[in-house]
């Protein structure tokens, strides 16, 4: 499954498929099935990052382990990577925003990118939910993508169905003959698919982040939705790695990296169309895994250290166990309403609202709403932790 001699490896056309012109005149991407012929060739500088891959990933599974309530940590970062993998479809909205409408969802008129990010959530949670009973599949693929299509931009375009048309890629505007990717007619999608559900379940030879990455890559090539295959794509690592048993947990927000990096992640994957040169892309997956993992397991040890002194703060300042769990439902829900606190520690109004203030005061909590009802508080300390990259960029002006 890997070149591990000195032979070269031409990666020209053909390596990971062939454009095949349309009756209609355009050209289609038909993508090769996978492994990729001749095999990825592992040089020295693929191996290492391979090798620093996998260790990165042991020790950001590791470092969740620590954590005083670790399922509270990873809910925050599967919101993360569900928010900035739609803000690489063009989703504006930012973590605050989310948060606030899971605070108090009536108050918010235009929820509709929130509510993107809202489904991506519970695609993942049904995914992994899913994986625990049955193998990853094109099935199950179809009812994540039903989940994560609900009700949002895009719901008319055939949720949890493989496309019965033809799809492209390119900017805004642009027809099928000046497309940046054409994927596969309908006939030939379907047998990539197969072909992709075939390699989902062998090739237990191949190291898993490699396989992870030629996967995601195989099914952005597909492209098998009318709308939410980057969504999907990006799921796939997750569902593979935790599937694995890679991860104990959902903790790997690449689209982080991706959002950053999203012009090379274009190019990357349209070199392996155009140059059937897989080893680029995959190395630039690997320092993906690299940097994110790192990132994730210094952030997990600067939130246990500030559990200890935050709690210490709290128990200094109250009395009463109620601000104690106040801060641990902190973790899980940051952005909180007085009525929410209450209800959330069982407690009447003006009790929640004493704790409130009394965690205002020591600036663990800050009003973020500037009105005088229905007025939310952040918990300002453990966001600033984690919205490092999350602020929607603002919208390209129509030509």
């Amino acid at each position: 499954m890997l070149n591990t001699g000195n032979q070269q490896v031409d990666v020209g056309y053909g390596r990971a498929g062939r454009y095949v012109k349309q009756p209609a005149g355009y050209r289609a991407f038909l993508p090769a099935p996978l492994p990729p012929d001749p095999p990825l060739l592992a040089d020295h500088e693929l191996m290492s990052l391979l090798a620093v891959a996998e260790r990165s990933l042991g020790r950001l599974d590791g470092a969740t382990g620590v954590l005083p309530n670790p399922d509270l940590f990873v809910a925050m970062y599967v919101r993360k990577e569900a928010l900035l993998s739609s803000q690489i479809e063009g989703t504006q909205a930012s973590l605050v925003d989310v948060l606030e409408y899971e605070a108090d969802p009536s108050h918010w008129a235009n929820s509709g990118g929130v509510l993107e990010v809202v489904n991506h959530i519970a695609a993942m949670d049904l995914g992994l939910n899913r994986l625990q009973e049955f193998p990853l599949s094109l099935r199950l693929i179809r009812e994540i993508h039903e989940r994560l299509m609900q009700g949002v931009r895009g719901s008319e375009r055939e949720p949890g169905e493989f496309r019965r048309s033809q799809n492209w890629i390119g900017p805004g505007g642009c027809m099928l003959a000046d497309a940046t990717h054409v994927p596969p007619p309908v006939h030939e999608m379907h047998e990539a698919l197969h072909n992709l559900e075939l390699f989902l379940h062998r090739e237990p030879e191949l190291p898993l982040l490699l396989k992870c990455g030629l996967v995601h890559s195989q099914f952005e090539s597909i492209h098998p939705f009318l709308d939410g295959n980057g969504r999907i794509g990006r799921l796939l690592i997750t569902f593979m790695l935790c599937h694995a048993q890679a991860l104990s947990r959902p903790l790997l927000y690449l689209s982080y990296y991706f959002k950053r990096h999203r012009q090379e992640y274009y190019a990357r994957l349209q070199m392996v169309r155009e140059q059937g040169d897989w080893e680029s892309w995959i190395k630039f997956f690997l320092r993906s895994v690299i940097e994110v993992s790192e990132q994730a397991a210094s952030t997990a040890k600067q939130i246990t250290n500030m559990q200890v002194e935050h709690r210490q703060m709290v128990q200094t300042q109250f009395r009463t166990p109620s601000a104690l769990r106040l801060l641990d439902h902190l973790y899980h829900q940051p952005v909180v309403s007085i009525h929410g606190a209450a209800a959330a520690l069982d407690v009447k109004f003006p009790t929640a609202r004493r704790i409130v203030q009394g965690m205002e005061g020591l600036g663990l909590l800050r009003e973020i709403t500037g009105k005088q009802h229905y007025r939310l508080f952040a918990y300002g300390p453990y966001l600033d932790l984690l919205r490092e990259g999350t602020d929607p960029e603002p919208p390209v002006a129509a030509a």
